[in-house]
C-alpha cells in the first residue's frame, strides 16, 4: 500500500499542531501590544475599526500610548475612556488598514472546550492553549461592575497577553483576556466588552452610583438581629461632606440594615446595587441609629471622576 503523500494524514497530533498555529496567525493579525506606561506591554484587541480594547489595570498613564501593530511599526493611540469596574479600556488608533478581530458570542462556551489566548510580544505572536475551566453565570468585580458570564481559563497566561484575545476551536474572538482574583486567568467576554465600548466612545467614562459614605460590614449589636432578620449590617465610617449621604442626613456610626426593603451585609451588595442604573434613583434605608431603627431616602447620585 503506498505511503500518504501528506504526513499529517496519518498524524493527527501534527495536524492539530499544524491547524492550531493556523488559528493563533489568524486571532493575531487583530491583536496589538499596548505600551501604556507599565514596566512591560499589555496586548490589545483590534475591536472595531480604529477602536482598541485592553486591560485597564494594566494602563498607568492617561496619555502618551502607543500601540505595536503586528509586524512591529509602533503608531500613536489615545485613551477614549476606561472602566476599572470591568476592567476595560478603549484606545483610538489609525489602523491603516489593520484587520478588526472576528468577534462571536461566549454564551456557548463549556467546560472542557478547548481555547486560545493570543497576545502581542511587540508585534510578534504569544499564545497559550488550554481548557475553558468553569463557564458561569453573570457575576460582579469587587469594584462592582456587571460581567454577563464568569468564564475561568485552565491555562498559563502571560503578562504580556494579558488584554489580549480569547480565541475558540474557529479562530473566532470571544473576548479578553485577564487576571482577575488571586492572579487566575479569566475572560471578559464580548457582550460585556461591547456595551462597555458604546458608553466610553459616548462619554469616556461610565457612570456609577455614588452614595458618598465610606463603609464596612459589621455583626449587629445583641438584640438587634430579630428585628433586623438577620445578623449583619453596613456601618457607615465616614461620610462625604458634598456627597448624596451627607445631603441626606445619614451620620457615621449608622448601621444600614436593609435596601428598599431588602437586608444587605455586605459592602459588595451595596456596590452591586450602584450600578449605571442606579444613578437619579432613590432608595429606602432601613438604619440602627443608637440602637434604635430609623429609617432615610437618598437620591443616588454618580461617582465623581477623581
Amino acid at each position: 500500500m503506498a505511503e500518504s503523500s501528506n504526513p499529517e494524514s496519518s498524524n493527527p497530533l501534527a495536524a492539530l499542531s499544524h491547524r492550531t498555529a493556523e488559528i493563533v496567525e489568524r486571532a493575531a493579525s487583530s491583536v496589538v501590544a499596548v505600551h501604556g506606561g507599565g514596566r512591560w506591554p499589555a496586548s490589545g484587541i483590534h475591536w472595531r475599526a480604529g477602536v482598541i480594547v485592553t486591560a485597564e489595570e494594566r494602563l498607568e498613564r492617561d496619555d502618551e500610548i502607543t500601540v505595536t501593530l503586528p509586524g512591529g511599526r509602533q503608531v500613536a493611540a489615545t485613551l477614549a475612556g476606561r472602566d476599572p469596574s470591568t476592567d476595560v479600556a478603549v484606545l483610538r488608533f489609525q489602523p491603516d488598514g489593520l484587520a478588526a478581530a472576528d468577534i462571536a458570542d461566549a454564551t456557548t462556551l463549556r467546560p472542557g472546550h478547548l481555547v486560545l489566548a493570543v497576545g502581542s510580544h511587540d508585534g510578534a505572536p504569544i499564545a497559550s492553549l488550554g481548557i475553558m475551566g468553569f463557564a458561569g453565570g453573570a457575576w460582579h468585580s469587587s469594584r462592582g461592575g456587571a460581567i454577563d458570564r464568569l468564564l475561568r481559563l485552565d491555562l498559563a497566561l502571560s503578562p504580556l497577553a494579558e488584554g489580549g484575545a480569547l480565541v475558540d476551536a474557529s479562530g473566532r474572538v470571544l473576548g479578553m483576556t485577564v487576571f482577575g482574583p488571586r492572579r487566575r486567568a479569566l475572560a471578559i467576554p464580548g457582550s460585556t466588552i461591547d456595551r462597555a465600548v458604546e458608553q466610553l466612545l459616548a462619554k469616556g467614562h461610565i457612570a456609577r452610583g455614588y452614595l458618598g459614605a465610606g463603609l464596612q460590614h459589621v455583626r449587629l449589636p445583641r438584640g438587634a438581629e430579630r428585628s433586623a432578620d438577620h445578623a449583619r449590617g453596613i456601618l457607615v465610617v465616614s461620610i462625604d461632606p458634598d456627597g448624596p449621604a451627607a445631603g441626606a442626613g445619614l451620620l457615621v456610626g449608622d448601621i444600614i440594615t436593609k435596601w428598599n426593603t431588602e437586608p444587605v451585609s455586605s459592602v459588595r451588595e451595596v456596590m452591586r446595587r450602584l450600578g449605571p442604573q442606579s444613578v437619579g434613583s432613590s432608595v429606602d434605608l432601613e438604619l440602627l441609629r443608637g440602637g434604635a431603627p430609623a429609617n432615610l431616602k437618598i437620591a443616588i447620585g454618580e461617582r465623581p471622576l477623581t
